[in-house]
């Protein structure tokens, strides 16, 4: 007779214990690391809207960059957002758009410094159609630059600068960048501060306490630094 061979329950339920601690302990791991991705491509997806539509309107007004083509004002911002973009509303508040409750930085203290919100230039605030809010500073102000919030998604969580809150600078040759790099830095690397020669230094410098600021800056110039790779 042909002897059957087969596990006994006790193997099976030690197979199923090991398998169940490894689980535990990489399941969370790989969840974090899907989410961070998340963001990422609901970032950079947004990123990539604004600025081909930067070189659009510039295109279109045929001018040389953003200040020449006229985007110095808050009706000309609205009037570039709605016709660059799909939007699904436009926000006299900030809070119309955006989480009314209070944003947190990712060590988890309430954001307490408002310059992650443009408010103070009266910034048009918009949702877009794929789901994220942002606050668009017109350029008048600082002539070579004007600054954007973004909410990935909107109202919805976890309401973190760094994950779903990002504060960046627009410049008037259309491109998109970390707060507080000079133009100067940025084409000839001199003036970037404290013995700093490139942008990437800046944003290392900007970006080490990203975790810890009171705003919403910092984090986005890491992204930039490490090609889009979410490892803070």
């Amino acid at each position: 007779m042909k002897k059957l061979l087969a596990f006994t329950l006790a193997e099976v339920l030690v197979t199923l214990g090991i398998i169940g601690v490894v689980s535990a302990m990489t399941v969370p791991s790989l969840m974090q690391n899907h989410q961070r991705k998340t963001y990422v491509t609901q970032l950079h997806q947004v990123y990539n809207l604004f600025q081909q539509a930067f070189l659009q309107y510039t295109n279109d007004k045929n001018a040389l960059n953003l200040h020449e083509a006229g985007l110095i004002s808050s009706a000309e911002v609205s009037n570039f957002m709605n016709s660059y973009f799909k939007i699904v509303q436009s926000c006299t508040d900030f809070t119309e758009c955006f989480y009314d409750g209070s944003y947190k930085n990712m060590s988890g203290t309430d954001l307490t410094n408002a310059s992650y919100w443009p408010g103070a230039s009266a910034a048009p605030c918009f949702v877009l159609a794929n789901g994220a809010s942002v606050c668009v500073e017109n350029s008048k102000y600082h002539t070579t630059y004007g600054h954007i919030t973004i909410d990935i998604n909107g109202k919805k969580g976890p309401n973190i600068a760094g994950r779903d809150l990002f504060f960046v600078t627009y410049y008037s040759d259309g491109s998109i960048d970390e707060d507080g790099i000079p133009p100067e830095c940025r084409t000839s690397g001199t003036g970037c501060g404290s013995g700093k020669t490139n942008p990437k230094d800046v944003r290392a410098a900007v970006g080490a306490t990203c975790s810890s600021r009171g705003d919403a800056k910092g984090c986005f110039g890491l992204l930039l630094n490490n090609n889009w790779e979410m490892d803070y």
